[in-house]
């Protein structure tokens, strides 16, 4: 790495809140802004609702497939045989699943879900686009007025009454007379706030033992740990996660949890695979299922999970499987990418940056040999002007919510032959599990994407899960990234932080004392010393750091950016036409875009997937200002100019892949303001993402080894 010279030596800076690695970055934004505004936070009417938005499409595409899911579930007959071998409380707890299921015990008692929709009648196959789906019904003034009432005598801010009734339904007033620590559904309740709302309206009627305070919190210990990538814990993880809250009798608790229904028991048969076999050319490629052996290891622990990551992750690996086994073998010509995609229905890629082209020409190849092909990408800056005009590339979001990509069939299912995935560890399980059921059978699907990035903001581990799983062949990449960006990423991937040469400025270090320091070089670098050595202007240059708080995380940085970049009152609701912004329209995803205006119904967007409008009922929860992300907000994007900001209290939030992610997202230049001394090195070395609890693993292997398939 090049170092300017006469810099003295940085000295640590002021705290920094740093982010979480990895976490649901939106989601936990979403929360942190309704803990902080609730008092300001504005009261829904009818006359106010807005136009659906893409969120709202996203998120009734969302309901439509747990819907399509539970249908299909409820047609299966016999009993799971998942957990046949439990014993001890783990028995216990599944004992009392299937009394739920069996219909001997309630499985309502406990956040019973809002009715789904009628699945709509698709169109037969075509281009024409299917009508938006219906927003859902504002809030009424008498589920708000009994809301508020009832928070009112628990002391609770009554501008919680729209998200209450969000949470709870119609009948929210009652549900949470009934039962107060339902409160903890909604975004950014703690649980101590949770028991005080109680005590203020049960007085002496609740205690610490409460069974409707237990059952509360082992969802709230779920919901917070789906928050970072999990989509099941531990049971003995729950228990002590209920010790830790004063719950007397933790093992008790989850016990009750799981008779009222409000969690799922499960007990995964861990059938470990072999080490893959590489060719003559030493590409690392497996066949389906080898390596998915009958041998059986030791006894997994029994997971504890919500029904919604339960019934996407089932729902994906029993798509997965589907995939592999309605798939025609063909021969295909071409190099060990076009064959394995041609004798199978799922194949994984991986490699780096330059690795993407490989699977764009296959895409390419199969859609000259008269193929339905289609790119999809995690994030709209990928899109070139030329996807944009033919439609041979889409974004991930607007494939689902319908806006673009290829038409449906009679069944839903998209008329394609053949989808590529780019970006595939930002695709979390909920996601992954919508896509998946929208394939016809015989699609063959690509999945890939650097497996040392960090996962994504969602819940589950999709592409490290079917890596990990072996069940389908599995091509490794060798094609370099090129350069000193390149080379010095490359190193980070196998733990070296290496010093490169970098004669083009391709690479510099820009030492910092204290945050604010920190601060001042950012701004510095992204108005005038990027611009003038590369022609670059400002929006061409990202800046990522840890975490949005503190006196150096995102806040703060596109604080002062605004200031320098695009001064103004923030006159619509904070904000400035040409202000850069990051929208959060679902949680787990993140949409940069910049600010056109904005009228009655919201703030209007321009994004790489065209103009977005936010409703203004969610400008304040769902957008910050862009010019500085999280590495998270910025793992599916690339731009041409980076300013890594590493302020010294950023130290416990850096991991390889989180170093490994931010630095991976220069094309040309990349800037570290560097305060965490040997820190960098020490994470880049040591200090790996930790592993997300998921079941989709076990299942793919569960599934494919049963069925034989070679």
């Amino acid at each position: 790495m090049t170092e300017p010279a006469g810099e003295t030596a940085p000295e640590a800076p002021e705290d920094v809140a740093h982010e979480d690695a990895p976490t649901t970055a939106e989601a936990t934004d979403t929360a942190e802004a309704s803990a902080e505004s609730a008092e300001d936070a504005p009261k829904a009417s009818a006359e106010d609702a807005p136009e659906v938005s893409e969120a709202q499409a996203e998120l009734a595409a969302q309901r439509e497939l747990r819907a399509r899911i539970e249908a299909r579930k409820a047609e299966k007959s016999g009993p799971v045989a998942s957990g046949a071998k439990l014993s001890g409380t783990a028995a216990d707890l599944l004992a009392a699943v299937r009394a739920v299921e069996g219909g001997s015990a309630s499985g309502g008692a406990f956040f019973a879900p809002a009715p789904e929709p009628p699945r709509p009648t698709r169109a037969p196959e075509t281009t024409v686009r299917p009508p938006a789906p219906a927003a859902p019904a504002a809030p009424t003034a008498g589920a708000l007025s009994g809301v508020r009432e009832v928070l009112a005598r628990g002391g609770a801010p009554e501008a919680l009454a729209g998200q209450v009734v969000g949470a709870l339904g119609e009948q929210a007033a009652e549900a949470l007379a009934e039962d107060p620590w339902r409160l903890l559904a909604v975004p950014g309740v703690r649980p101590e706030q949770a028991d005080g709302f109680a005590r203020a309206l049960l007085g002496g009627a609740c205690g610490p033992d409460d069974p409707r305070r237990a059952v509360a919190l082992t969802v709230w210990l779920l919901d917070r740990a789906a928050l970072q990538g999990h989509t099941a814990l531990t049971v003995d993880e729950v228990a002590a996660g209920l010790a830790r809250h004063q719950v007397p009798d933790p093992e008790k608790a989850v016990g009750t949890a799981v008779s009222e229904g409000a969690v799922l028991v499960f007990q995964e048969e861990d059938e470990a695979p072999e080490e893959p076999e590489e060719d003559e050319e030493g590409e690392e490629v497996e066949t389906a299922a080898e390596g998915a052996g009958p041998d059986e290891g030791p006894a997994e622990p029994a997971l504890l999970g919500l029904d919604r990551y339960a019934l996407a992750e089932e729902s994906l690996a029993d798509g997965l499987a589907r995939l592999v086994r309605t798939v025609t073998p063909r021969e295909w010509d071409g190099g060990e990418l076009e064959r394995a995609v041609g004798g199978h229905g799922l194949v994984l890629h991986t490699g780096g940056e330059a690795a993407r082209a490989e699977p764009l020409e296959l895409a390419a190849t199969a859609r000259e040999h008269g193929l339905r092909v289609l790119v999809a990408v995690h994030d709209a800056e990928r899109l070139s002007a030329e996807d944009r005009a033919s439609g041979t590339a889409v974004t991930l979001a607007a494939l689902l919510s319908g806006t673009a990509g290829p038409g449906r069939d009679e069944e839903g299912s998209l008329a394609l032959d053949l989808l590529v995935v780019l970006d595939a560890p930002q695709l979390d399980v909920e996601t992954g599990a919508m896509l998946v059921e929208a394939l016809p059978d015989g699609c063959r699907l690509v999945l890939s994407g650097d497996p040392e990035v960090l996962g994504s903001a969602g819940p589950g581990a999709v592409f490290a899960d079917a890596l990990a799983a072996r069940v389908c062949p599995r091509v490794a990449s060798r094609r370099p990234d090129p350069g000193p960006l390149g080379e010095l990423v490359s190193g980070i991937g196998i733990g070296e932080l290496n010093q490169v040469e970098a004669p083009g400025k391709e690479v510099v270090i820009v030492p910092v004392r204290d945050a604010g320091e920190a601060v001042h070089r950012t701004v510095q670098l992204v108005a005038d010393s990027v611009p003038r050595a590369f022609g670059l202007t400002p929006d061409q240059t990202r800046v990522i750091t840890v975490g949005h708080g503190g006196s150096a995380g995102t806040r703060a940085l596109n604080t002062a950016l605004k200031q320098r970049l695009n001064p103004g009152p923030g006159r619509f609701g904070g904000y400035d036409p040409g202000d850069r912004v990051a929208y959060a329209p679902a949680p787990g995803r993140t949409v940069t875009g910049t600010v056109l205006g904005a009228d009655a119904e919201g703030l209007r967007l321009r994004t790489g997937d065209g103009e977005v409008l936010v409703p203004k009922e969610r400008v304040e929860s769902a957008l910050r200002h862009g010019w500085a992300l999280t590495a998270h907000q910025a793992a599916g994007g690339r731009w041409p100019a980076v300013v890594v900001v590493l302020p010294g209290d950023a130290a416990p939030g850096l991991s390889r892949p989180w170093v490994y992610t931010a630095f991976g997202r220069a094309e040309r230049h990349l800037s570290v303001v560097h305060g965490v001394d040997q820190a960098l090195p020490r994470s880049v070395a040591e200090v790996l993402a930790p592993a997300r609890t998921t079941r989709l693993r076990p299942l793919l292997v569960s599934l494919l080894a049963a069925s034989g398939e070679e």
